[in-house]
């Protein structure tokens, strides 16, 4: 049996067997020892497995104890209901916490500063709940991608750290998080967290100077105290977070809602947002996959669709409550060698509305997007086309953010009603999905990747592929 087929059909047997287990050995005897919602979780989402599984060498009696002690702590700390709410004000404001920034492979920053936490019993558990905030928001957000612990010692010294505290941040990674450590200590002094860790965890510890840690973070991503050039100041409210704006437009940068209130700005935002794509870019474009000039938005789509059913079957879905996003997680962008410039994103709407969109990007001056700001028809998709611009090279720091949100049926979809709707839409009612990049020698099977001879994909085949062809082969 090929090894790789081997490998999927033994992980999917160690899954359902981690599944049967936990069910019948922890959760039959004490229902109410973890959180209903955890129990129901680990028994649909693989990739939740997978992670409790891989940390623990796919060993399902070792996973078992520690699935158990994780959703004890997961109950104990509500960890499923904490909100921005359920965090004292003076915490958030302070700024000891937050995600920022990447690092060189392309991971999120998660910033300790230590000065901020000094030993204080009364305020510990407070602590303890930002901690499992920010990895629970981030975790639902990159679904498995690590995550960089930034451990910024500057003015404080080793003797004022709280050090029970930082244990908690690593017993977090340890066993309430698996798979998303990646820890750089900015100070030898912190050597002695080695002997909390197992061997796993402790290989991913990086011990750096000042000088060491532009090793790991590009100097962009540092602060000056680490020799960097990012002017980034924390301040709250709003939570720090991924910096998406609106990418460009084939005209130049689109207007922000907030710029949008005259009539003037409204019909600019309109012509940049909503992009058209001009007579003869459509022609070209639909040359490049076989597929004739319409004379209609919804024939277009209907025969794109028909043509490229082939392409999008295998390729990876994220099924959200409005929108399917296919590819679910990351856009693969070719190399300058291979020539593919551009990649596709693929919406569906399986709601029984008009869904209205837009896209953003943590980097908006390297992208053209078409269209980056529109709707989709009741059971409709859009094809989205993401390209570099200028020749700015493609880097995995770089983020998508989707957001999507149900239109009332009397609403329009032009240029004027898109605005209006997203300044009024309630933040509750939006639907968000983030994609990150990444850069192949040639295209993936789990995108769509444009190139000038038309769509292509490479000989290496995705997991939902690979299982539908070898059920066919002999």
């Amino acid at each position: 049996m090929n090894k790789y087929r081997w490998n999927i059909i033994n992980k999917a047997k160690l899954i359902s067997e981690t599944r049967r287990r936990f069910e019948a050995e922890y959760v039959t005897d004490k229902p109410d020892k973890y959180d209903p919602r955890d129990v129901e979780r680990l028994q649909q989402d693989d990739n939740w497995v997978e992670s409790y599984l891989l940390w623990r060498h796919n060993v399902v009696d070792e996973t078992l104890k520690m699935l158990d002690e994780s959703f004890q702590w997961r109950k104990e700390m509500s960890v499923n209901d904490l909100t921005e709410s359920s965090i004292p004000r003076w915490l958030l404001e302070i700024g000891g916490i937050y995600l920022h920034g990447y690092d060189k492979e392309g991971n999120k920053l998660f910033w300790i500063r230590v000065k901020y936490h000094v030993k204080d019993h009364k305020t510990m558990l407070d602590k303890k709940k930002l901690i499992a905030f920010w990895l629970e928001r981030y975790a639902k957000r990159e679904n498995g991608k690590p995550v960089t612990v930034m451990f910024d010692l500057s003015e404080t010294g080793i003797n004022s750290i709280d050090m029970d505290f930082v244990r908690f941040i690593i017993n977090c990674f340890k066993v309430y998080y698996p798979k998303y450590l990646l820890t750089v200590f900015s100070s030898a002094a912190f050597k002695i967290v080695k002997s909390w860790l197992g061997p796993e965890a402790v290989s991913l510890l990086k011990f750096t100077s000042k000088n060491e840690v532009q090793d790991y973070v590009s100097v962009e991503y540092l602060p000056p105290h680490m020799g960097g050039t990012d002017p980034f100041k924390y301040s709250y409210p709003p939570l720090v977070d991924d910096d998406f704006q609106t990418p460009l437009c084939e005209n130049g940068p689109i207007a922000s809602e907030d710029e949008a209130s005259s009539k003037e700005d409204i019909e600019s935002d309109g012509k940049e947002t909503l992009e058209t794509v001009s007579n003869e870019e459509q022609t070209t474009l639909l040359k490049k996959i076989n597929v004739t000039e319409h004379t209609s938005k919804a024939e277009e789509n209907e025969k794109v669709d028909s043509k490229m059913k082939a392409f999008k079957k295998p390729l990876s879905v994220f099924k959200g409550p409005l929108l399917h996003i296919s590819p679910a997680e990351e856009l693969y962008f070719g190399s300058t060698e291979s020539g593919e410039k551009k990649t596709l994103i693929v919406l569906t709407n399986v709601t029984k509305n008009v869904v209205a969109f837009k896209v953003r990007t943590t980097a908006p001056e390297k992208y053209r997007v078409k269209p980056s700001n529109s709707s989709c028809d009741p059971g409709a998709s859009v094809d989205i086309v993401v390209s570099p611009h200028g020749g700015l090279t493609v880097s995995a720091q770089d983020r998508f953010l989707i957001m999507a949100a149900e239109m009332e049926q009397s609403s329009g979809t032009g240029p004027a009603e898109l605005t209006q709707f997203w300044k009024e839409v309630p933040r509750n009612k939006v639907m968000e999905h983030r994609l990150r990049c990444h850069i192949v020698e040639s295209s993936k099977p789990t995108t769509l990747t444009l190139k000038d001879s038309g769509f292509n994909m490479s000989d290496k085949t995705s997991e939902d592929l690979y299982l539908q062809v070898s059920v066919l082969s002999p």
